[in-house]
């Protein structure tokens, strides 16, 4: 499922999706997080991305993995299994963003008990998971295409 498709490699294809959904959680997070009136407009948005943005990141990796043993099979080189760590960060940070942004939602939703602070300490960890995200998302793309196409 995640080797090919049509017999073109599906990696390329699928990491579009993790490109475009893990900053929009970031984005939505952080706005969500800091942006009490526009809460409202983007609540059921930013629910959606914390579920789809970390599958995104996981079908982009497990696809990376196919990938990485079809063309490898006598090892890959070093700025490969580089791509290939950034790619897994990626995905546990996307993963931690989006239960972290759940269980966000739910507590400024008024449907979890507890003091403000608690609250105020789901903010502070969601706008440094979505910054820490962002970032490795960068250098993951980054990774894979200067493994692919080098500096130019």
């Amino acid at each position: 499922m995640f080797s090919d498709i049509l017999g073109i490699p599906a990696h390329p294809l699928y990491v579009h999706a993790a490109v475009v959904f893990v900053p929009l959680l970031a984005l939505f997070a952080v706005v969500y997080a800091v942006v009490p009136r526009w809460r409202a407009k983007t609540g059921w948005l930013t629910a959606g991305l914390a579920v789809l943005a970390p599958l995104a990141a996981l079908v982009a990796k497990l696809s990376g993995d196919d990938l990485l043993a079809a063309r490898y099979a006598a090892g890959p080189p070093a700025n490969v299994l580089q791509h290939r760590s950034y790619g897994t960060t990626t995905f546990w940070l996307a993963l931690a963003l989006g239960v972290v942004t759940g269980v966000l939602l739910w507590a400024i939703g008024g449907r979890l008990p507890g003091p403000a602070w608690l609250r105020t300490a789901l903010q502070a960890v969601v706008l440094i998971l979505a910054v820490v995200t962002a970032y490795y998302v960068v250098r993951t793309g980054d990774s894979g295409a200067e493994s692919v196409w080098g500096r130019t």
